[in-house]
């Protein structure tokens, strides 16, 4: 199950990967703001990396950064930016986010940004969570981030099926259509409520230092929720 979902993931971000990139270009402040606390000596890690917005920042602020992500052809545009940049500091990994083929405790620090819930599965996602924890050196720290489900959005969509949906899949499981360019493709999200994200986080063994609601495109409800976690 898990095999097909991966699979699943991988042909779909591929085939949006250049759509993607060409709506993706600045970095979130927020994100930015974590990546400058970090020290010049430090080894990041950007899990889900997709195009490279948050990672090229990452390795132009560090000494090394790697970069992960379970599309190919964004993996392949991320390399391109990096040689416009002249950046030759960074690794590029082909990889999902529930088996990261990192050494354990070996980087500093940690994004992982609007990917977790794109991983179908609880079980699934609380193990992408404690490969975080387990690749990181004690005293690291991460950015993680989610989507929320009560976000003006998606809002209606999901009290109409608090009822409905009962014993069908996940709550909070949806498709959301990628439809820019002539595209018309599904992808896998399962949005996340406040309480949930952070039971994840405490079945993942992770300490908690800060998290916040975070309106991003929402003008009344948050639509992404970021924590900030560390390793002691």
């Amino acid at each position: 199950m898990q095999e097909n979902s991966i699979k699943t993931n991988e042909e779909t971000w591929d085939a949006i990967a250049e759509s993607f990139d060409t709506t993706r270009h600045k970095p979130w402040e927020n994100c930015l703001d974590f990546i400058r606390t970090l020290k010049q000596t430090d080894i990041v890690a950007d899990i889900g990396c997709g195009n490279g917005r948050h990672l090229i920042p990452c390795a132009k602020h560090c000494k090394n950064a790697i970069g992960l992500d379970i599309s190919r052809k964004l993996l392949i545009i991320v390399k391109n930016k990096l040689l416009e940049n002249n950046l030759e500091n960074t690794t590029l990994l082909h990889s999902d986010a529930v088996d990261v083929p990192i050494q354990n405790e070996s980087v500093d620090a940690v994004i992982f940004i609007a990917s977790l819930h794109n991983i179908k599965g609880r079980e699934n996602r609380v193990k992408a969570l404690k490969e975080i924890r387990r690749i990181m050196k004690k005293n690291g720290k991460a950015l993680i981030s989610v989507w929320s489900r009560w976000q003006d959005k998606y809002r209606k969509q999901f009290f109409k099926k608090w009822f409905t949906q009962i014993g069908k899949s996940e709550f909070g499981d949806i498709n959301i259509y990628w439809r820019q360019h002539g595209l018309d493709i599904p992808r896998f999200y399962h949005l996340y409520s406040k309480k949930e994200f952070i039971d994840d986080m405490k079945k993942a063994g992770l300490k908690m230092e800060k998290i916040e609601d975070i309106k991003i495109v929402s003008q009344k409800h948050p639509d992404n929720y970021f924590v900030i976690i560390t390793k002691s």
